[in-house]
Parts: structure tokens; sequence; C-alpha cells
């Protein structure tokens, strides 16, 4: 016997040995001893496919902290012969959609399916009212939360506008709100200028994505914001009860109005917002009636001046009138006043020129005749001669010339130029 080896005995035998369909089988006849019945479980939904067949899969989990990987997850398949119920009852309840994201409660059997041997659940019921409870729950405890740091008013407190010109808009590019804001803006004919940023505004990221937007338009100058989204599910409305979006209208510098939902619909984000509209469309009625009436407004006032402008021309036109005809009555009188005075002067002249021009000619003659006595002519005519220099000085006195001096003497017709030949002594001089 080889020493290295003992023989085996019948308490040595080997272990029974499964084939993989045999332990899955023996796994699921475990659990339907210990779930002999199906289990209520809740969780969030994840990674969510409807497939063409009809069949709805997804993970439901149980979320870690923020930013942290989920705690646990299971695998839930709701078939298409159990959809039609699942669909019905929320149908009847209308606010709740399957997302992901969205808390639900859910009934269903555990078993292992499938080649791969994967646990999971067989969904065959929900309760809405988890989730719409859930929900509400969540909104009321932020609210309040809110309200204690005085934050539910906080951008009510922001002037709106009178004439918002440049409007942010924040919905998703190509929705039907979108559309249904933009229509309303453009047919009102006003000139407003849209800034629009594109924003999810359901699912998982749709929170990250409009306070996303928010940020962007800090620093594109507009004059109000708009958040709008059409109608849906309570659960599809889940991102504008979100915290964090909360927290960035009230904290905003321009004020947020908000056209979210259906008008049944109220969110968070409503209910921090300057002001909140029932619908996109009614949330753009309000931009559109604010300006028609600060155009109204200037329109009146235009009038207002303008019918001013016009009295106060016209009580001028008047006063002017008034003050023309009272100077064309003042000009009037004083002109014959002033004829009149004019005639009598004339006429006391006239009556009183005999007495004054008499002594008057006499004495012009006497001074006819000493002028004519003093006449130059008249004394070159009596053979008297006046000489000048050739600058015109008068000559007087032999003293002024020189020898070779030039003279030119004027008689009474004619005159002479000459040249200095000799002085002769003013002595002998003839006087």
């Amino acid at each position: 016997m080889d020493q290295g080896r003992l023989p085996l005995s019948s308490v040595d035998a080997p272990e029974p040995t499964l084939r993989v369909s045999e332990l899955l089988t023996a796994v699921n006849v475990a659990l339907d001893v210990c779930f002999p019945d199906e289990v209520w479980v809740r969780g969030e939904i994840s990674s969510l496919n409807r497939a063409r067949s009809g069949h709805v899969y997804f993970e439901l989990v149980e979320p870690g902290p923020t930013g942290a990987p989920p705690v646990a997850r299971i695998s839930v398949t709701l078939f298409s012969s159990d959809r039609a119920s699942v669909n019905a009852t929320l149908r009847r309840v209308r606010g709740v959609r399957r997302t992901d994201g969205v808390e639900i409660r859910i009934r269903g059997r555990l078993g292992v399916f499938g080649a791969q041997g994967r646990l999971q659940l067989r969904m065959s019921a929900i309760d809405p009212d988890y989730t719409l409870g859930r929900l509400a729950s969540e909104r009321e405890r932020l609210l309040l939360a809110l309200a204690a740091e005085g934050l539910l008013g906080r951008n009510g407190y922001l002037p709106l506008p009178v004439r918002p010109r440049r409007v942010g808009l924040v919905t998703s590019a190509g929705s039907a709100a979108e559309a249904d804001f933009l229509h309303e803006l453009e047919h009102s004919g006003l000139g407003f200028e849209v800034v629009a940023v594109d924003a999810a505004v359901q699912g998982r990221d749709a929170e990250r994505a409009i306070v996303g937007a928010l940020v962007r338009l800090v620093d594109l100058d507009v004059d109000v914001v708009a958040v709008v989204r059409g109608g849906g599910a309570r659960t599809d409305l889940a991102a504008f009860d979100g915290e964090r979006l909360a927290r960035a209208i009230a904290a905003a510098t321009w004020p947020v109005i908000t056209g979210i939902g259906h008008e049944v619909d109220s969110s968070v984000a409503d209910q921090v917002a300057h002001t909140a509209c029932k619908t996109p469309t009614a949330c753009a009625a309000l931009l559109v009636a604010r300006t028609s009436a600060f155009h109204a407004e200037v329109g009146a006032l235009w009038h207002a001046i303008e019918g001013r402008a016009e009295r106060v021309i016209d009580d001028e036109r008047r006063r002017l009138q008034r003050a023309e005809q009272s100077a064309t009555r003042l000009a009037t009188s004083a002109l014959a006043v002033a004829g009149a005075r004019l005639g009598d002067r004339s006429d006391r002249l006239v009556r009183a020129a005999p007495r004054s021009l008499g002594p008057a000619r006499l004495r012009l003659d006497a001074l006819e005749g000493r002028v004519a006595a003093l006449d130059p002519a008249r004394t070159l005519a009596r053979g008297w001669s006046i000489t000048r220099t050739p600058s015109g000085e008068l000559v007087r006195d032999a003293d002024q010339l020189r020898g070779g001096d030039r003279l030119v003497t004027t008689l009474a017709s004619g005159a002479v130029t000459s040249v200095v030949d000799d002085l002769a002594d003013r002595e002998g001089a003839v006087p």
C-alpha cells in the first residue's frame, strides 16, 4: 500500500455536486420558503429601460450619502403582463411617472431568473401614494427650512422692471414650453430680447442643469429671468422642488418668474420665485402685460404733455394777440399825440420865422463879407503871391531857405517853380 495515501472509506465519500441549474432551482426553493408571498420594497429607480417587447427593466437602489455610490441595489423586472395593471394604478392617481431618480414603493416576488442567475424582483404592483407622500413631505420640510431662513420672500423683494426688455429664459430647448413662451412674446410685437439657456427640466440631473443655467445668466445682463416647463406628473416636476434650485432662486440678483406645469401644479421654486404663473404662456403674458402697461402709461403721458403744450401755446397766442392789439392802440395813440404836437410846433415856427429870420440874415451877410475879404484868391488878384517848398510848407522867412532850394510860387493865375540862387541880406531886403 502506498503509505503516502490513505484508503477511502464510506465516511470519506465526496459531497454531492450540483449542476448550476440545480443550484439555482434550490435557491429559488429557498426563496419561496423564506419569502412565500410577495414583498414590498422601497427605493429609487435607476437605469430604467422600456423594451420593445413591453417589458420594463430597472434597478431599485438605496441611495448613499450625497456623491457616494448606492448602499444596495436589486434588479427589477416588470413584465408586460403586469405592466397594464401597474399603469392603470398610476393613471388613477395621475401624479407618478416611472423615471430615473423617483423614489417608489413596489410589490413583487423574489427569484433568481435567467441564465445569469441574477437575483431579481418581479414587480406586480406599485404604491403611488407612497411616492406622492414622500414628495409632499420633503417639499413641506424644505419650505419650512427656507421660511425659517427668510428665503421664501427674498426674490420677491426685488423690483420687477416696469419695462422688462431683456428676458432670460431657462427651459429645455425645442420644448413646447419654450415655443409657447416665445410665441406669446413675439405675438405682442413689443420687441423683447430673449436670452435662452438650455437646461434639462426632468430627470435625475434636471435640478443641477437648471441651477447651472441660472449661474450662466448672471453675467448676461438680463432684466428678469423666466423658468418655464410644460405639465407632467408630479414626479416629472420633482426637480423644481429641489433645495439647490430654491436657494439659487432666492440668491438671484434679478426677479425670477416661473411658469411650471399646469394650473394645479405648485412647486418649491414657485414659492421662492418673485412671481409664480400657472403656465409658460401665462408667464410670458405677465411680461407682455407689464410692458404694455408701461407703453400705455408713456403714451398717456405723451398725450398729456401734448395737450398741455397745445393749451400753453393757445394761451400764449391769445396773450400775444392781446399784447399786439394793445401795442397797436398805444402806438396809434402816441403817433396821434406826436403828430398833433409836431403840427403845433410847425405852426409856431412858421409864425415866428419872419421875426427871427431877419436878424439872422443880417448876421449871415456880415459873415459872408468877412469871409470874402479874407479870401486868398482876392489877395492874389491884387498882386500878391504865395511861396511854398515842394513839400507844401509856406515860406514866411528867408532863414528857412538855402541856395539851391526849389520853390513853388502861386499867383492869381497859375504857379511858377524857381530855384534859390542868392539870398539878399536881411537888412537890405525890400520890405
